[in-house]
């Protein structure tokens, strides 16, 4: 095989599990992910117990399809990576052990790869990492980060109680919603009018990376008692005014800590970035103030592997590795290392 050498990567940082087959330094072979969505479903939110059990059941047979639509055999490998952190310890633990095991076996260097660095990196697949500002979004993070190189990064600031995908979960179940809200109130706000309710835009102009999404919560739960859940119009345009709030803060945060950075290059990436007026917004507000924007594409928003295969390239290119010692961090911070 010509090229770089090959990563097999494992992310089971929650309900996904997902394999992928990345030949370094960025191109992707193979990603393939199981979702667990229905098994949640029942349960409006994700059961660690559950979610850890069926990691379990469907790691290996993911592994081998991804080998397969890769082209390569498991003797063509030359690292392995696991996602050791942040997220669910007992689901952490069934990728980070089999990709240590396959390690082990095949006596190939292993990486510990945070998980948050896999999404903030994830916008730079296949190409260089540049200089920017980075907007990390998903259920579990909000947060605006400097990057000033592969691993080189600077937290400007995160959110002080909800994420904003937290936000639009418990604000869905708050309307009935099905499990996932966020994408549910992506859908039905498309019909809804995002003027009819007037609700809070917090610390839009706190000068600082801080996000807070609680009060916006709370402010659609005071709302409640004057909404007819039963009428779809009511509804979408609930959904259209709480989306507009939060996607409001986001942006002008973002392009505010761009300019105070003076950083030309926003990057946004996280679950939470796959939804459809979020990625309308920022393309019109870095198009209206002279920025490059560069976009996760949105099979690389959700949680995946490939991202955490692509950070894994970049480290085995400079030289490192992990431990074996190395243990899953579920609490890991940005910028940390295993």
């Amino acid at each position: 095989m010509t090229g770089g050498p090959v990563v097999l990567a494992i992310e089971t940082s929650c309900d996904e599990t997902a394999v992928a087959v990345l030949r370094a330094p960025g191109e992707l072979l193979a990603g393939e992910v199981a979702s667990q969505i229905e098994l949640h479903n029942r349960f409006g939110g994700v059961v660690p117990e559950v979610a850890s059990r069926n990691h379990l059941l469907a790691v290996r047979p993911l592994i081998e399809r991804a080998l397969h639509e890769a082209g390569v055999g498991l003797g063509e490998i030359g690292a392995l990576a696991a996602t050791a952190g942040p997220g669910l310890a007992t689901s952490l633990m069934i990728g980070f052990s089999a990709a240590k095991g396959l390690a082990v076996g095949l006596r190939k260097p292993f990486f510990a790869i945070n998980h948050l660095e896999g999404h903030l990196l994830s916008p730079f697949l296949g190409v260089a990492v540049e200089a920017c500002v980075a907007l990390v979004v998903s259920g579990g993070h909000t947060m605006l980060v400097e990057v000033l190189g592969a691993g080189d990064y600077r937290l400007l600031g995160q959110t002080r109680d909800d994420a904003a995908g937290e936000a639009f979960d418990k604000v869905a179940k708050l309307l009935r919603l099905p499990y996932p809200g966020g994408p549910e109130i992506d859908r039905r706000a498309r019909a809804g009018d995002a003027a009819r309710f007037a609700l809070p835009r917090s610390m839009m102009d706190s000068g600082d990376g801080a996000f807070s999404f609680s009060g916006l919560k709370t402010a659609v739960r005071y709302l409640l008692p004057k909404v007819d859940l039963e009428d779809p119009q009511a509804v979408a345009d609930l959904c259209a005014s709480f989306q507009e709030a939060a996607v409001d803060v986001l942006v002008a945060k973002t392009l505010d800590a761009a300019r105070r950075c003076g950083r030309k290059l926003v990057t946004v990436s996280g679950g939470v970035s796959c939804n459809s007026r979020l990625r309308e917004r920022f393309r019109e507000a870095c198009g209206a103030g002279g920025l490059e924007l560069r976009m996760a594409e949105p099979g690389l928003c959700t949680d995946n592997a490939a991202m955490i295969a692509f950070v894994a390239a970049g480290r085995l290119e400079r030289g490192e590795a992990s431990p074996l010692t190395a243990e899953i961090s579920p609490n890991l911070p940005l910028g940390q290392a295993l």
